[in-house]
């Protein structure tokens, strides 16, 4: 029976594997999370049969089919502009069931391992961390009022050290202490754990969401490995250590793509600076909406740039609509994608994809950075810090050395933009500013629909 089952954890290891392995594709994304899901329902089907599984099979279905039954239900309701703060919601579940499996194990007080000890409770403490964070950065995204923007006080970082310390230093204690451990230490244990998510999470602002949402990931993956172990569950250990290490790879990547250390996002107040920033030469020129239909309708090549705007607008379907009238007119069009557009790592391709634009036209920043020297017309739709040349010439700049779209290199740029607002880093854009900038106002979707109505008329 041991052989069977471990047969079985074997081949939804591999499945996950392979899933993620597609995943890697905008192309072969779907079957991947297919692979990946065919795996997990095999993992849990196995699972019943598990010599250790011996009783209440009757919680394990509720469980299933409560759980089942709200992810079906907000997987299908929830919008896709929705869909930041639901992966935000989602890790943490997961991070809190490995917290859970954790404090079941310890709370039996039971001879353990020193190792599996030990592995109980650092995935304890990571899985805590990742639930509270997350929830926290579920608010966030979300709009609470209470959560908005980044919440700072004096002192802040050193008394958030202080509570790391002081729940290191008990969950070390527990893991060395065999079963030599009260109930209130180890209730204590966790509550501070799950305090410092929070106090953690607090200060960070929504524009490093995609990196916080993808280390929150890399902690619930290892969190589930290492419960995995725990249990002797195959399943769980190659299931959480591939999401731990991809979601560890995703951050480093998206801090890459802001040019900050990940320490920085999470230890420091972005946007401190320390000399003085360049000043704007120059005026924003507006334009209005048969103009922009004008140039963009009689272009050679058009090069989208969307941000968060557009997914607050919920202008993407328009957006395509626009793009295959330009293409009706043999415009070439393409869709230049900043790794940290948006609220979440791969916000705007979701956006995209759930619009019907076709992969082939959508490109990441370093492939089709080169080729604004070659369009007439830049269309930056919601998009601000992420299109600022300040970044590559200013150094007091807090932005500055952060991979930018080259938006400025076009002959032409046009800034669909609600108003004259600077972005989350506090600074003016000063591609705003340009020679060849005209700022479009108005909300994204109606701009998009003002277009495609002058463009026919044309």
């Amino acid at each position: 029976m041991n052989l069977f089952v471990e047969i079985f954890y074997l081949a939804a290891a591999v499945l996950f594997i392979l899933g993620l392995k597609q995943m890697a594709s905008p192309v072969t994304a779907r079957r991947g999370i297919v692979w990946a899901g065919v795996g997990m329902v095999l993992a849990t089907l196995i699972t019943f049969v598990h010599p250790s599984v011996n009783s209440n099979y009757l919680l394990i279905f509720i469980g299933i089919a409560v759980g089942g039954g709200i992810a079906w239900k907000t997987g299908k309701e929830v919008a896709m502009t929705d869909m930041p703060q639901m992966i935000a919601l989602y890790n943490g579940m997961g991070g809190g069931a490995a917290a859970a499996i954790a404090a079941v194990e310890l709370i039996k007080q039971h001879e353990m391992d020193p190792t599996v000890q030990l592995l109980a409770v650092f995935g304890a403490l990571i899985g805590s961390v990742a639930f509270s964070g997350s929830l926290i950065a579920f608010g966030k995204l979300q709009g609470i009022k209470q959560l908005r923007g980044a919440f700072r006080f004096h002192n802040q970082q050193r008394i958030n050290a202080g509570l790391f310390i002081v729940v290191a230093w008990m969950g070390l204690g527990i893991a060395t202490s065999g079963t030599d451990y009260g109930m209130f230490t180890l209730f204590l244990f966790f509550a501070l754990a799950l305090a410092f998510g929070v106090m953690m999470t607090l200060p960070i602002g929504g524009a490093d969401m995609p990196v916080v949402i993808s280390l929150y990931n890399a902690f619930t993956g290892l969190a589930v490995g290492f419960e995995g172990y725990v249990l002797d569950n195959p399943a769980m250990m190659i299931a959480g250590i591939v999401v731990g290490s991809a979601g560890t790879l995703l951050t480093q990547l998206m801090a890459k793509a802001m040019n900050r250390p990940i320490t920085n996002v999470l230890f420091s107040n972005f946007g401190e600076t320390t000399g003085e920033a360049q000043e704007v030469t120059g005026s924003m020129k507006a334009i209005e909406s048969p103009d922009a239909a004008i140039m963009m309708a009689f272009a050679e090549k058009v090069i989208i740039i969307p941000g968060y705007g557009m997914a607050v607008a919920q202008a993407q379907h328009k957006i395509w609509e626009m793009t295959k009238q330009l293409q009706e007119r043999g415009v070439t069009v393409k869709f230049a994608i900043h790794p940290v557009a948006g609220r979440m790592p791969g916000h705007m391709n979701v956006l995209l994809a759930e619009a019907g634009v076709p992969y082939d036209i959508i490109y990441d920043l370093d492939e089709i950075n080169e080729e604004f020297k070659t369009a007439d017309v830049a269309l930056v739709i919601g998009a601000n810090d992420v299109v600022n040349p300040i970044a590559r010439t200013d150094p007091n700049s807090p932005i500055y050395g952060m991979p930018i779209l080259n938006a400025d290199y076009a002959k032409n740029v046009i800034v669909v933009k609600r108003g004259q607002g600077a972005g989350f880093s506090g600074i003016e854009n000063h591609l705003f500013f340009a020679d060849n900038c005209r700022m479009l106002y108005g909300d994204g979707q109606a701009v998009a629909s003002e277009l495609i109505a002058n463009m026919k008329e044309l």
